[in-house]
């Protein structure tokens, strides 16, 4: 008999943990699928304080950056698509194209675009130097990704 009731608790013990490793996985799983149903694209790396004097000439301007890349294998659609700062600055894309597994740096300054390098066409900083966000949005106004720096500003969110 008291190898039955250990047995018993046995399979008691291994059936509850079964459960709780099946409701940890279930989200897991779920999160996966809209991983793959949202693009997977980052800010990979922002140049908020240009380097050298801020004189507001368009060299100065244009080493003030914001990178996107794209950790897809597929190309994407950029089209609608918006960069903003914390004071409503706002890039918004137009029919641009950023391959699979590519990056694009976008300059705050006048220039022109190609396919590594697009221009706010700005005759002004956007970026704070000591502390600000950028945040990308999609075409439908959902956050895909943002990047904060400076005070009270640690990590990525």
């Amino acid at each position: 008999m008291f190898a039955s009731v250990s047995a018993r608790c046995i399979a008691a013990t291994v059936l509850a943990a079964g459960a709780v490793v099946s409701a940890v996985a279930l989200p897991a799983s779920a999160h996966d699928n809209d991983r793959h149903r949202h693009p997977r694209v980052e800010i990979s790396a922002v140049q908020a304080d240009s380097p050298g004097r801020d004189n507001r000439t368009n060299r100065s301007l244009n080493t003030e950056w914001v990178e996107l890349t794209n950790n897809n294998r597929r190309a994407l659609n950029l089209d609608g698509w918006t960069l903003r700062d914390e004071d409503g600055h706002r890039y918004r894309f137009d029919d641009v194209r950023l391959a699979g597994r590519a990056t694009v740096r976008i300059h705050t300054g006048v220039g022109r675009d190609t396919r590594t390098d697009l221009y706010q066409d700005r005759r002004n900083y956007v970026w704070d130097n000591r502390s600000d966000t950028a945040t990308l949005r999609d075409d439908r106004g959902r956050t895909v990704d943002t990047e904060s720096w400076g005070r009270g500003h640690h990590h990525r969110r």
